[in-house]
C-alpha cells in the first residue's frame, strides 16, 4: 500500500529556511551576506557589507569582485534614489569591464546606468546609452532585448515631450513585431504612433 503521509522529518525541513552553505573566503562570504540584505530590502545592512567586501577585494586586488561588489553599492544607492552616489560606484564596475572588454557587464550596467541618468536629468546620456545598447544587441540578434531597449527610448522622447521621435520608435517596434508574427502586439504599437501624431 502506497502511502500518502508525508514524513515528519520532511515536515521540519520544508518548514525550516534551506540554510545556504558559507563560503570559506570571509570576503565572497561578506558580499553573499550583501546580496541577501539587499535581496530583503536592508539596504544599510547591504551598504556595509558591500563596503567590507570592497575593501578585502581592493586588498586582494581582485578585478571581479571589485567590479562586482562596486555594482552592488550601486545598486544599494540607486534603491535609495542615491543617483550621483550610484552613477560613482557603476562607473567605477564600468571601468574594470571595460578593460577586460566584457561587453555582457556592460550591457547590464547600461541599463542601470540609463536609470541613474533619467535619475539626474540627464536624458542625453540615457539615450546615448540606450543607442550603444540597441547596437550590441543588433549585433547579437536579440530582437527582444532591441525591443525593451526601443521601449525606453520612446519613454525618454515622451518624458521631454518629443512626440514624432516616440512616434517614430513606436512604428519601428511595431515593425519588429510585425517580423515575427505578433500582430496585435504589433497593431498596438502602431495605434500608439498614430495617437502621437495625431497630438503633436
Amino acid at each position: 500500500m502506497i502511502s500518502n503521509i508525508q514524513p515528519m522529518a520532511d515536515i521540519q525541513k520544508s518548514g525550516r529556511k534551506e540554510e545556504k552553505k558559507r563560503s570559506s573566503d570571509p570576503v565572497q562570504a561578506e558580499y553573499e551576506d550583501g546580496l541577501e540584505f539587499l535581496k530583503d530590502k536592508d539596504l544599510s545592512q547591504a551598504a556595509v557589507a558591500f563596503h567590507n567586501a570592497l575593501r578585502g577585494f581592493e586588498e586582494k586586488k581582485h578585478q571581479d569582485g571589485i567590479a562586482n561588489a562596486s555594482n552592488q553599492l550601486g545598486n544599494v544607492c540607486l534603491e535609495k534614489g542615491d543617483f550621483a552616489k550610484a552613477r560613482e560606484h557603476y562607473q567605477r564596475a564600468w571601468d574594470i569591464c571595460d578593460r577586460f572588454d566584457d561587453p555582457m557587464s556592460l550591457l547590464a550596467l547600461s541599463v542601470q546606468l540609463v536609470v541613474v541618468h533619467r535619475g539626474l536629468g540627464e536624458n542625453d546620456k540615457a539615450l546615448e546609452l540606450c543607442f550603444g545598447m540597441l547596437e550590441t544587441h543588433n549585433l547579437n540578434n536579440n530582437p527582444q532585448g532591441t525591443v525593451t531597449v526601443m521601449e525606453t527610448i520612446a519613454d525618454i522622447y515622451l518624458s521631454q515631450d518629443e512626440k514624432l521621435k516616440a512616434a517614430d520608435t513606436y512604428k519601428t517596434i511595431a515593425s519588429i513585431h510585425s517580423n515575427y508574427k505578433h500582430k496585435n502586439i504589433a497593431e498596438k504599437f502602431m495605434a500608439r504612433a498614430r495617437e502621437l501624431e495625431a497630438e503633436a
